[in-house]
């Protein structure tokens, strides 16, 4: 009982300076999962605590729960509009850019390491998949927003790519530990992993959004159940053979999308159970590592992490994405966040509780290439996206959102909470004095813990909190009006897509009578919004930008079908 309670105990502890730690985390800048990572490694066998732990099963256990919950909560986040503009790059790079990535880093390996080839491969496999826990907690963590085109080929990756890297790992340890040979079963166990996963995904989800809709429980218990649901789906999928990460991704999406009235619920308690994945994850893998281990391989470890990040990544991404006319720095972008984390590790466990010979070896390399992935690419993401000019300035939300789960609604309904600070461009207004296209209701302002109603029609004080009644569809322009931060946000968006902003239904014709451009053979009837999709080939995205002459074009507004229909107007410096 002792024992038990001394477990807990430094459990507990752990857990809690984790989460302390965060905030040194976000004050030098530094990736959160490294610093969980070096936590548990300082609580280790060799660290400061001693705390020795060397199971594999329990491992390799825990790390897929929390796996799982994890890409059920990126693929929660994850919205329509990210599957249209980047499903068949992020689908090349989850497959193709796998097998270059393991061919490349494979053949690397053997040499740097002294392996046969195919031990050297299946370090390539291992190390082949980007991980969907690093790339969503570092983009959340640093507030990044970047353009969505980009951003949703790196999320859609990093959360469909494991399939193909288990297979390749999982094929590659059954021909050096059972004698087995290749054949064309590799791409039959492939495609049965993409389409069980799908399919039982799929089916899952619409599932699960039937319940909740039906089914006449509390709204404390949907989040339960979400959690309960994508563990069995997991589960039930790997069993008959399909990939569980890929349908508990798929699943997530589904669900997040579906507009339930218990999605806001679900949201919150999974955005908390991810966050404590992530660390009683790394924590867990940190414990596992032995440091002196690491240094038996390290100088290999380290050049061969360099393989991959300057060689291998960006060749895969290159080749995968020529089909899909990538601007130059937007593949130097997405090379340079192919991060890896928690799945290269966890992966490296199956030679393990394979038995191989060396068993440790391919652990260690993994995790110290882990290691230098999260502090040189994770440690200087946002540097690199200011660089190339791919952050776009981040939308405004409200501080506070109480969805009206009760209420039967055809549109879900939300109370949204805004706070009132110096800077507020609605300090010194009153209710009557905004203007808002959409349909909202003042419900009132909160000062001092008091409610004071709107027949009163306050005027906005510092430190006031203003409260309002309207569409979760309407937030964004709500808060545009509303935000403490909207007056900088002007500034930001002015900077980013100009001073002046048109619709894209007008023509060039138009846009000469303002402007002296020189056309050379453009269609001067043409409209804006047609001149821009011409140029890409493709659904446009917002920060999308080409050129007019001396005119700078930035898609600010997209409609569903991917055409622009508000586009913001700058000249080019000379």
């Amino acid at each position: 009982m002792d024992g038990i309670n001394l477990a807990i105990l430094i459990g507990g502890f752990l857990f809690v300076i984790s989460i302390i730690a965060t905030l040194i985390s976000a004050r030098l800048g530094a990736p959160m999962l490294l610093v969980f990572l070096i936590i548990g490694m300082l609580a280790g066998e060799q660290g400061l605590v001693g705390i020795k732990f060397d199971n594999p099963q329990v491992a390799f256990l825990i790390g897929s729960i929390a796996l799982v919950i994890i890409l059920f909560d990126g693929g929660m986040r994850t919205h329509p509009e990210r599957f249209r503009v980047a499903l068949a790059p992020a689908s090349m790079l989850a497959t193709l850019g796998v097998v270059l990535t393991c061919g490349i880093v494979g053949v690397s390996a053997a040499y740097l390491l002294d392996m046969t080839l195919l031990q050297g491969l299946l370090l390539g496999a291992i190390l082949s998949s980007t991980d969907a826990a690093a790339v969503f907690s570092i983009f959340q963590s640093q507030g990044l927003r970047i353009k969505d085109r980009v951003a949703s080929t790196l999320e859609i990756e990093s959360g469909s790519n494991d399939p193909m890297a288990v297979i390749l790992t999982l094929t590659l340890v059954g021909v050096l530990v059972e004698g087995k040979t290749f054949s064309w079963d590799v791409g039959a166990t492939f495609l049965q992993q993409a389409v069980v996963g799908g399919v039982m995904g799929y089916t899952a989800g619409r599932i699960f959004v039937f319940l909740c809709r039906k089914l006449p429980l509390s709204f404390a218990f949907f989040p339960l159940l979400a959690v309960a649901s994508c563990i069995f789906i997991y589960a039930v999928t790997n069993t008959f053979g399909g990939s569980g990460f890929l349908a508990v991704y798929l699943m997530g999406y589904l669900v997040g999308n579906a507009r339930l009235p218990q999605i806001i619920h679900i949201l919150r308690m999974h955005d908390g159970l991810a966050w404590i994945s992530q660390i009683g994850m790394f924590l867990m893998l940190g414990l596992l590592v032995v440091p002196s281990n690491l240094m038996n391989h390290l100088v290999p470890a380290l050049l061969l992490a360099a393989v991959l990040i300057f060689i291998a990544r960006p060749i895969a991404v290159f080749l995968s994405l020529i089909p899909f006319r990538f601007p130059a720095r937007d593949q130097l972008f997405i090379s340079w966040v192919g991060l890896r984390g928690a799945v290269p590790i966890i992966l490296a466990l199956f030679p393990w509780l394979a038995g191989m010979p060396d068993e440790h070896l391919y652990f260690d390399v993994a995790f110290v290439v882990v290691i230098v992935s999260l502090v040189v690419q994770g440690w200087s993401i946002v540097p690199v996206a200011r660089w190339l000019k791919l952050e776009v300035p981040a939308e405004l939300t409200p501080d506070q959102v109480m969805p009206l789960d009760a209420v039967p609604s055809n549109d879900v309904m939300e109370v949204l909470a805004f706070k009132v600070t110096d800077n507020s461009p609605v300090l010194a207004s009153s209710w009557p004095d905004l203007q808002f296209k959409q349909p909202v209701q003042f419900l009132g302002v909160v000062r001092n813990g008091e409610w004071i109603l709107p027949a009163k029609q306050p005027v906005f004080n510092a430190k006031d909190t203003i409260m309002v009644l309207t569409k979760l569809k309407h937030a964004r322009q709500i808060s545009e009006v509303l935000a403490k931060d909207a007056e900088k946000s002007v500034i930001s968006q002015s900077s980013f897509f100009g001073d002046f902003v048109l619709n894209g239904n007008i023509s060039l014709s138009d846009l000469d009578a303002f402007y002296t451009i020189n056309f050379e053979d453009q269609d001067k009837q043409q409209t804006l919004a047609g001149y821009i999709t011409q140029r890409f080939h493709r659904r446009v995205v917002i920060g999308d930008q080409v050129q007019l002459d001396k005119l700078l074009l930035t898609v600010r507004q997209v409609n569903d079908a991917g055409e622009a229909t508000q586009v913001g107007i700058k000249p080019v410096a000379d």
